[in-house]
């Protein structure tokens, strides 16, 4: 009789215990998990799903080329701009948070048409002009490639995929520099002092001292904004950028079969976002650690 409170004390520790294991279980992993092997399943067993893979297979390529290289510029912007806000000199300062409010303030498919159809004809005018400057000048050719710059004869067109990579990297140039401000600005103004005490200069303080320890905390932010960056490529079908978002659209629009095309569209983004995610996770929990 004396043993039954502890037997029962221990049941309901085991029980706690039991609790707490299936709550901290991921979830939403598992059913991600369980979706894609049901549509892995379908894929193998359907011809009709293994037909709009091969259609839209050439789409992954141009979403993952389009995203990339889209993410790359966007750094370099959001760096230099980034640093700008957290200049003193009141032109640079001003000059970059000009362009964050505006970029910022505009949705992304606007920017995106915005870039495409006239910004980019208006650069290339300029270019063209300066070109034909020139011929007149005799400095230049009368067919030099600046004067033929936009000639689709010429091979010279700026295709609508680089249109759309430079105006996603405009738009992320902006949300990236207000990150990497964060981040700078999250490191102590000791530092800044010791590393100027030290005898460097601002440059020299900020690339030795400064950013490499502000990049360290805004890595994971910055891999969620590529996850994001991932998923707005999909906009760039506006342009009729063949991704996998315009492949999908012609073959529903050519088959008919909108329920498989779209299931198989929304099951290649998930399973690229799915396994980017699992990547920042892993990515911040080796920062703590190695930080702890």
């Amino acid at each position: 009789m004396k043993n039954e409170p502890i037997d029962s004390k221990s049941a309901m520790s085991s029980q706690v215990r039991l609790t707490n294991t299936l709550a901290d279980l991921p979830w939403w992993l598992l059913i991600v998990i369980l979706f894609s092997l049901l549509m892995m399943i379908s894929f193998y067993t359907d011809g009709i799903y293994n037909a709009i893979f091969e259609f839209i297979r050439g789409g992954i390529i141009v979403t993952i080329r389009v995203t990339l290289i889209s993410y790359a510029i966007a750094m370099i912007l959001g760096l230099l701009t980034g640093l700008g806000l957290v200049s003193k000199n009141p032109f640079i300062y001003n000059l970059a948070t000009l362009y964050v409010q505006v970029m910022r303030g505009l949705p992304i498919l606007v920017t995106i048409l915005y870039v495409s159809f006239v910004i980019t004809p208006w650069a290339v005018g300029q270019v063209n002009s300066v070109g034909i400057l020139l011929a007149d000048a005799h400095i230049l050719g009368a067919d030099n490639i600046l004067a033929k710059l936009g000639d689709r004869s010429a091979g010279l067109n700026i295709e609508f995929e680089v249109r759309a990579i430079f105006a996603l990297a405009i738009s992320y140039g902006a949300f990236s520099a207000e990150i990497f401000r964060a981040g700078i600005e999250s490191i102590g103004r000791g530092q800044m002092e010791a590393a100027r005490s030290l005898g460097m200069n601002y440059v020299q303080a900020m690339r030795y001292v400064i950013l490499p320890q502000a990049v360290r905390r805004v890595l994971p932010p910055l891999g969620n904004d590529f996850i994001a960056m991932l998923k707005e490529s999909s906009l760039v079908s506006a342009l009729g950028v063949q991704d996998i978002t315009q492949l999908g659209r012609l073959y529903s629009a050519s088959s008919f079969q909108y329920l498989k095309t779209y299931n198989m569209v929304a099951f290649v983004y998930l399973g690229m976002t799915v396994l980017l995610s699992l990547g920042v996770k892993i990515m911040e929990k080796r920062l703590r650690t190695d930080g702890a």
